[in-house]
């Protein structure tokens, strides 16, 4: 069997190469990007650009499974029309492969954008409301690989998760610059500490794609991956302060005063401060998502949300999270 892992080079798809190469060392894992990793010689690397016709030289079966990671995701960061040239046609492209060698298998991380920013609980029967061309391209590209899989309905299996934030070494994200925030005292509670921020730790995320994937059924199905319940940001920096031994008073200011000196910070030219209008209005804003259906499936988590913390400081030698 070979695991083909579009966007492989990524903070998601080396966890998951991490995984596969410690449970099956024998297997073929392929990653398919325009990043360059072999994982230490975990996986075996192939150029590939998603938003291109997919011919590789290579063989494959309908044995084989493929994770489709690749995405333009970063908010702010992108000019809107490169969230749909990638996500959409790469959405294409890679089913496109799938149908040329009869795979069976799909797994597509997409996103809990498409749910659009509202404060309201949010399941896997929620109608989509993406307010983004993030969310809207994720949106599409999950319909695109429900179009693959209906083709074949009795005989194909396609996984979508839409994780939350996703926590865990080499992330250099949302929770990355939290953490530095608290340390270098540059953190505040922008206008409110009750603001939902559902997660999910990285080790853990890939364990239960890997365990997805591999039941013998013929579906699909939607899976919000996320702590249940989600935690709010005040939670998030005390669970965080308490397993990377710091200490700090994290002060309340008000929402529009933050985003105003983020503003100021960056027509200064401060990027190093980390902050971003666009990101303090995020802040503000819940990602309120349930992860009851995770919950109460026959998946059986691994991590809780403080272990996945202390393991994830431990990754960096118990010095710092990143």
């Amino acid at each position: 069997m070979n695991y083909f892992i579009f966007g492989g080079s990524g903070f998601i798809g080396t966890h998951l190469v991490n995984l596969l190469y410690e449970k099956y060392p024998d297997a073929i894992i392929y990653n398919l990007d325009i990043v360059e990793s072999n994982h230490s010689g975990k996986s075996n690397f192939i150029y590939c650009d998603v938003r291109l016709e997919i011919d590789l030289k290579i063989s494959a079966s309908e044995q084989d499974i493929i994770f489709n990671f690749s995405a333009i995701h970063t908010t702010p960061g992108h000019p809107d029309h490169e969230y749909f040239e990638t996500n959409i046609k790469g959405a294409e492209n890679v089913t496109a492969f799938a149908n040329k060698f009869n795979i069976k298998k799909i797994l597509f991380t997409s996103s809990i954008a498409p749910y659009g920013a509202s404060e309201e609980m949010k399941d896997e029967n929620t109608l989509p409301m993406p307010n983004t061309p993030y969310g809207i391209s994720k949106l599409v590209a999950e319909k695109i690989h429900m179009v693959w899989q209906a083709k074949q309905e009795a005989s194909r299996q396609l996984t979508i998760v839409r994780p939350g934030v996703v926590f865990g070494k080499g992330e250099n994200g949302n929770f990355t610059r939290l953490y530095w925030g608290i340390k270098k005292h540059r953190f505040f509670y922008p206008g409110r500490k009750d603001t939902i921020k559902a997660s999910i730790y990285v080790k853990e995320l890939v364990n239960f794609m890997l365990y997805r994937i591999e039941m013998d059924i013929a579906d699909v199905e939607i899976y919000n991956c996320t702590y249940e319940p989600a935690f709010t940001i005040e939670e998030i920096s005390n669970a965080m302060m308490k397993a990377t031994g710091m200490k700090r008073t994290i002060y309340k200011i008000p929402g529009g005063l933050l985003k105003f000196a983020a503003g100021v910070i960056g027509a200064l030219g401060g990027k190093s401060f980390g902050i971003h209008p666009d990101r303090v209005k995020k802040l503000m804003i819940s990602t309120n998502v349930s992860g009851k259906k995770l919950k109460e499936s026959d998946y059986k988590f691994q991590y809780s949300f403080e272990d996945a913390l202390k393991d994830w400081y431990k990754d960096n030698d118990n010095l710092y999270l990143k």
